[in-house]
C-alpha cells in the first residue's frame, strides 16, 4: 500500500516522473485492493489516523484503505483527477485544516464531486474539517497539561519551557504556545501527531478523526 501512495504522489507531482508512476500505480492497484483513498494535507495527518486506526483495533490497509498526504492543500485538485471516478475509481474521504476547507470545497466542486453547500455536505461526502488544524484539535482533547505530559515524555518539556520565555510567546496561552511548538520544526508535527493520539482516552477522540475513521 505504501508503494501504491508514493506511486500516486509521484504522478500528481508532474513531470517526467509522472507516466511511469501512473502506470505503476495501475498496475498495483488490484494487487493493494485499494477501494478508499483518504486525502490528507501533510504526514503528520496521515499518522495521526494510522495511529488512530490500530488503536481502534483496526488494519487500514489490510481494508483497502490507502492515506494520501498532498504536500499542501493546493494539490488536491490533481489527486482527485488521478484517483476519483476520471482516474482510477477510487471512492475519496479526507481531512483538511479550517483554513484550507474553501479550497477543497472548490476543488470537489470543480471535479464534479460535490455540490455547493456548508460543511455538512463536506462530511456527506466523507471529508471532514478540523476547527482549525490537527493539533487545535489533539491539545483541546488531551488539555494543556497533559499535552505537557506528553511534551516530558517525549524529552523535550526543557526546550518547551525555553520557547515559551520568548518573547513572541509571553502572553499567549500555553494552548497557543503548544499548538506554535509543535511546528517549530520539521518531523515535530509528525512525532506529536504520534504522541498524542496515543494519549488519547478513547472518550475524547477530536470529532473529524473520529467522523473520518468511521466513514471509511
Amino acid at each position: 500500500m505504501r508503494r501504491f501512495t508514493e506511486a500516486v504522489v509521484r504522478w500528481a507531482a508532474g513531470g517526467a516522473g509522472s507516466e511511469p508512476a501512473a502506470g505503476e500505480a495501475r498496475e498495483l492497484l488490484p494487487v493493494t485492493g485499494v477501494r478508499t483513498a483518504v486525502l490528507v494535507e501533510g504526514v503528520s495527518d496521515r499518522t495521526a489516523i494510522e495511529t488512530l486506526a490500530v488503536r481502534s483495533g483496526r488494519n487500514l490497509a489490510a481494508e483497502g484503505v490507502c492515506l494520501v498526504p498532498l504536500g499542501g492543500a493546493t494539490s488536491i485538485g490533481r489527486f482527485l483527477g488521478h484517483l476519483g471516478p476520471q482516474g482510477l475509481g477510487l471512492r475519496l474521504a479526507g481531512l483538511c485544516d479550517a483554513a484550507e476547507e474553501p479550497y477543497f470545497r472548490r476543488s470537489l466542486e470543480r471535479a464534479g464531486l460535490a455540490a455547493e453547500g456548508g460543511r455538512e455536505s463536506l462530511a456527506e461526502l466523507g471529508f471532514e474539517v478540523c476547527v482549525a488544524d490537527l493539533e487545535d484539535e489533539l491539545i483541546r482533547a488531551l488539555g494543556a497539561e497533559a499535552v505537557q505530559q506528553v511534551v516530558a515524555y517525549e524529552g523535550e518539556l526543557r526546550p518547551f519551557r525555553t520557547f515559551q520565555k520568548q518573547p513572541a510567546q509571553r502572553g499567549r496561552s500555553v494552548e497557543r504556545q503548544l499548538r506554535r511548538f509543535l511546528g517549530t520544526h520539521s518531523g515535530r508535527k509528525a512525532q506529536y501527531a504520534r504522541a498524542l493520539v496515543e494519549h488519547l482516552d478513547p472518550g475524547r477522540v477530536p470529532a473529524p478523526l473520529a467522523r473520518l475513521l468511521a466513514a471509511v
